[in-house]
């Protein structure tokens, strides 16, 4: 009798967490037309709303100027102490501005603090101008990106996000600029910056920070808000906690409060009902690759992130499987060179993990060449080409 008692003690327990979780779930959002939760280096959804609606982005638009401006700076494009000649074009935006103006000169970097801080729509037109030349190159810069990264919904018509036909995304495409933008530690430093002062036109102004949440809620650390009528009130977030970087969107909620409890929300559901877990160390996991025409006959390969599970704690048991493809590939190559792929299958989808050599592949000479083949051919290890 008492094994009985445990047993439908244990079934009610059980029943109690399945309902528990569906309640969690159907609540999340609920001020928001749309929505998406994802994990932010596996892209692993963890609840979405109608993620494929296509919707005004407003200001959220900001972060894929963003994210086109810090590879800029990556590769070497542009830098921060860059003075930008401002037009009269930036200087007459409207909405949220810095009041930047024409024939003055202003460093990009602040002009990055002004669209990652406080969303001015003139910053936003200033960068476009320095990285795209116009406007007009630049948004078609931004659109190409966006197809890059997977945005199948996403078509940008201004860097600023103001309402023009046709400017639209969705919660999901904008989950992707985002997952991308956060590998950029600058832009997630310029975005959890509550309030900051710059130097404009020789004036200073004191910038705040147009998500509040960087400030009121302990992890946030970005990423950016949005405004217009027809898009309604909007938040692309972000958070770093327990070895796990989530990435939330609200998109067209009622009001400023609801965009804010709708993400925090999104947030608390998405720590306390899953964890990271690293199967694979990138320090640790390696293997061997031949490449063409290279002085060696074998190199290292290593990851070049370590290759982890986002695993719902209710799940006990954790099922995957990995396979290596590697790249046909003829020397020279550069230290950190994609030489292939691991692909990770977890809950029947794909997950893809660069592999790389971490040292230069120099190309040998015709002499080396011809000694290691002759090498193959005694030891009838031909290589493979």
């Amino acid at each position: 009798m008492v094994i009985c008692m445990k047993k439908v003690f244990f079934i009610f327990i059980c029943l109690f967490m399945l309902v528990s979780v569906s309640a969690s779930e159907v609540g999340l959002a609920k001020n928001s037309e749309t929505a998406i939760l994802v994990e932010a280096s596996t892209g692993k959804i963890l609840f979405e709303k109608d993620k494929d609606k296509k919707m005004a982005p407003a200001s959220m638009t900001k972060i894929m100027t963003m994210l086109l401006t810090m590879e800029a700076l990556e590769s070497g494009k542009i830098s921060l102490n860059d003075e930008v000649l401002i037009s009269k074009n930036a200087q007459d935006m409207g909405g949220t501005q810095i009041y930047v103006e024409a024939g003055s000169n202003v460093k990009v970097e602040d002009l990055i603090k002004g669209v990652g801080i406080a969303s001015a729509n003139d910053a936003a037109v200033a960068l476009a101008e320095k990285l795209g030349g116009t406007v007009e190159n630049f948004v078609n810069m931004m659109n190409d990106r966006a197809r890059e990264l997977g945005c199948k919904n996403t078509t940008f018509k201004n860097p600023h996000g103001l309402d023009e036909d046709g400017h639209l995304t969705t919660a999901y495409d904008m989950s992707l600029i985002a997952r991308e933008l956060v590998k950029h530690e600058l832009a997630l430093k310029i975005s959890s910056t509550y309030d900051e002062y710059i130097t404009v036109s020789g004036e200073n102004h004191w910038l705040v920070n147009t998500n509040k949440l960087v400030k009121f809620y302990k992890g946030i650390d970005g990423l950016k808000t949005g405004y217009t009528d027809k898009a309604g009130y909007c938040l692309t977030a972000t958070m770093n906690k327990n070895n796990m970087r989530l990435i939330s969107v609200v998109m067209k909620s009622s009001s400023k409060d609801n965009r804010s409890s709708d993400t925090i929300g999104m947030m608390e559901y998405g720590y306390s009902m899953y964890g990271s877990e690293v199967i694979l160390k990138k320090s640790e996991y390696t293997g061997k690759i031949n490449i063409s025409g290279s002085e060696n006959k074998e190199y290292n390969y290593y990851l070049d992130n370590d290759v982890k599970l986002i695993v719902d704690k209710n799940t006990r048991d954790v099922n995957y499987s990995t396979k290596i493809e590697l790249d046909k590939l003829k020397a020279p190559l550069k230290k950190g060179t994609k030489v292939g792929e691991l692909i990770l299958t977890y809950d029947s989808k794909e997950y893809k993990y660069d592999l790389i050599v971490n040292e230069e592949v120099k190309k040998a000479s015709y002499f080396k060449v011809l000694i290691n083949n002759l090498k193959d051919i005694i030891t009838g290890n031909i290589r493979k080409k």
